[in-house]
């Protein structure tokens, strides 16, 4: 997929292989393999990750699955791109000794198998063809990338104060919905460590979702159809809004699109995002009314802020005046484009697929995947996550005050 929050399809990978990368790729300073020794040697979550991981299935008490977990796969991302895939622990403590021994750069997670990954080939030599994925967890990935075409003070990996907001949006909405709508209450939001969030939907009916329900979930979420010769990129079928989309439209877009994103992203600043809001009204007469009256007003000494209100607002009039029949949809349809969740709908879909899993340290950024709290997103902030450099810096400075204080 050629991303570095992505997976190459794991049907088609094997043990071991080494990856091609461009030289761009190399690690930034401060993140090597003996920072994450000591990363992994003194502060991986290793007992939490594993009972996570396990379900209630760890051999504590009767009736609990005890070949669960060591039917689940790991894969590790080796210093020099070596990937190993179809790894599997039957304990805490293995999967410690095997992280702490190879050092891997990256972990991925896949799902429980029907037999233990490690040992598919046996079965397959024995003509047993029953090496399937029957368990993963509900997951979806979003990226800040993929919003390109309505932010402009990033682009691709990069990501700032101004367009992070964008992740809040989105898992606000997918939260709500996931919990009010499905009934889902074990959700995990993982920063992605660069560029995006990673949501896990934990709870065991959500784990035992066929691929085709998966996909059906997916699809409840997809408004955005992107493409860049796409006429239409959003999709609001209906005569009226689907009551998720009204709800979030209502609760959460409207208001971000008009009290932030139109300032932080300066929409109407110019004559290129003035037109590329004008080409989404299907009207060719009233876009170019709207343009003429803007192009009439440019030479106003007013503010930016007032420039990019004032033009929404005459934009807004105009569409939902009521004079020009079919385009007051148009206006949740330019918010919708603007402020809707982008899924990788690929990754939701299928079982199969590996997700990098919390608390890894992002081989770009050096910053550690953590947790987001949903209930608390709009207080997150990317560019304060730790990197492994500071972790490591913390440490040594306790290390140091703990030795002067036992050399007293």
């Amino acid at each position: 997929m050629g991303r570095d929050d992505e997976q190459v399809d794991p049907m088609e990978i094997d043990c071991q292989q080494k990856l091609q990368v461009e030289a761009s790729t190399a690690v930034p300073e401060g993140f090597n393999a003996d920072y994450l020794r000591v990363y992994y040697g003194k502060l991986f979550p290793y007992g939490d990750f594993f009972k996570w991981l396990c379900y209630g299935n760890d051999g504590k008490h009767p009736g609990c699955d005890q070949s669960y977990v060591g039917r689940r796969e790991f894969s590790f991302t080796l210093e020099n791109d070596i990937y190993l895939r179809f790894q599997s622990f039957d304990s805490a403590s293995e999967l410690e000794s095997s992280i702490k021994e190879k050092c891997p750069f990256k972990i991925d997670i896949g799902p429980v198998y029907s037999v233990d990954p490690a040992k598919r080939h046996a079965y397959a030599q024995s003509g047993n063809n029953v090496f399937v994925p029957v368990e993963r967890e509900l997951i979806f990935d979003i990226d800040i990338s993929d919003y390109d075409d309505v932010r402009y003070c990033c682009s691709g990996a990069d990501v700032c104060l101004d367009c992070w907001p964008l992740m809040t949006i989105a898992i606000k909405i997918l939260d709500t919905s996931l919990r009010d709508d499905f009934g889902f209450n074990h959700i995990l939001w993982v920063y992605s460590g660069r560029r995006g969030v990673h949501c896990w939907v934990c709870d065991s009916r959500a784990r035992k979702l066929s691929n085709e329900q998966r996909a059906a979930v997916a699809d409840y979420f997809r408004v955005y159809k992107g493409g860049e010769n796409a006429l239409k990129k959003v999709s609001l079928a209906g005569p009226v809004l689907h009551p998720f989309l009204a709800q979030s439209y209502t609760d959460v877009l409207e208001s971000f699109f008009e009290d932030k994103l139109l300032l932080s992203q300066q929409l109407f600043a110019s004559e290129d995002r003035c037109q590329k809001i004008l080409d989404l009204i299907p009207d060719e007469n009233v876009a170019s009314e709207l343009h003429d009256k803007w192009q009439r007003n440019r030479s106003t000494s007013i503010s930016k802020e007032d420039v990019n209100a004032a033009r929404w607002k005459q934009l807004k009039t105009t569409l939902q005046s009521g004079k020009h029949k079919g385009l007051r949809r148009c206006v949740e349809e330019i918010v919708f484009l603007y402020t809707y969740p982008r899924l990788d709908m690929e990754v939701s879909k299928h079982m199969n697929h590996l997700l990098k899993a919390p608390f890894c340290i992002h081989p770009k950024t050096g910053r550690v995947c953590v947790p987001i709290d949903p209930n608390n997103c709009e207080d997150f902030d990317p560019t304060a996550v730790p990197t492994l450099s500071q972790l490591l810096g913390e440490l040594n400075a306790a290390s140091f005050q703990t030795d002067s204080e036992n050399s007293k």
